[in-house]
C-alpha cells in the first residue's frame, strides 16, 4: 500500500471522522457539532486536513492540498457559526452546509485514494481519471445535493418552531 507513518496516521483518523460524520447524518440529520459524533468529525477532519498538507504522493502541492485548505475553511467557519452566532436561525443553514460540503469535499480525495489503492494487488480504479472514480463520485454529488436539500428544509422547520 506504500503508506508513510503520516500516511497512517492520517488515515486512521480520516475513517474515524468519516464515521462521525456517518453516525451523526444518521442520528440527527446533520453533523451537529454539539453532539459527539459531531466533535469527532470536526476534529478529526481537521486533524486530518491539516496532516494532509504534509502528505504528497505525486510530490509537491498538488490540487489535494487545495482540498484540504478549503475544507479547513469550511469546517472553521462552521464552528465559528456553531459556537459565536448561537441565536442566528440563518447561520444554522449556513453551518450544516458547511459541515456537509466539507464532507462531501473529504469524499473526493478518500474515493480517489481509495479505489486507486483497495483492494491491495488489484486496485478496483487504475488512476483518477476510471470511470468508476467518476461514477462514485457522481452518486455521492447527488446524495450531497439530496443531503442539503433535506438539511434545509428541516432547519427551515426547527427555525418556524423556534419563532412560535
Amino acid at each position: 500500500m506504500g503508506l508513510s507513518g503520516l500516511g497512517i496516521f492520517h488515515t486512521i483518523i480520516g475513517i474515524a471522522a468519516i464515521a462521525g460524520a456517518l453516525l451523526s447524518f444518521i442520528k440527527y440529520g446533520k453533523i451537529d457539532l454539539s453532539k459527539l459524533p459531531g466533535k469527532i468529525y470536526f476534529y478529526g477532519t481537521l486533524i486530518t486536513s491539516l496532516t494532509a498538507l504534509g502528505i504528497s504522493k505525486h510530490g509537491g502541492f498538488n490540487a489535494g492540498h487545495i482540498f484540504s485548505i478549503f475544507i479547513i475553511v469550511l469546517v472553521s467557519a462552521a464552528y465559528f457559526l456553531f459556537s459565536k452566532k448561537q441565536n442566528s436561525n440563518r447561520a444554522r443553514y449556513f453551518e450544516n452546509f458547511s459541515l456537509s460540503f466539507s464532507f462531501f469535499l473529504s469524499l473526493v480525495p478518500t474515493v480517489n485514494e481509495t479505489f486507486t489503492r483497495v483492494p491491495l494487488g488489484h486496485p478496483l480504479a487504475k488512476d483518477i481519471s476510471d470511470p468508476i472514480i467518476g461514477k462514485t463520485l457522481g452518486a455521492l454529488f447527488i446524495l450531497f445535493i439530496a443531503g442539503s436539500v433535506y438539511q434545509y428544509i428541516k432547519q427551515k422547520r426547527a427555525n418556524q418552531q423556534v419563532s412560535f
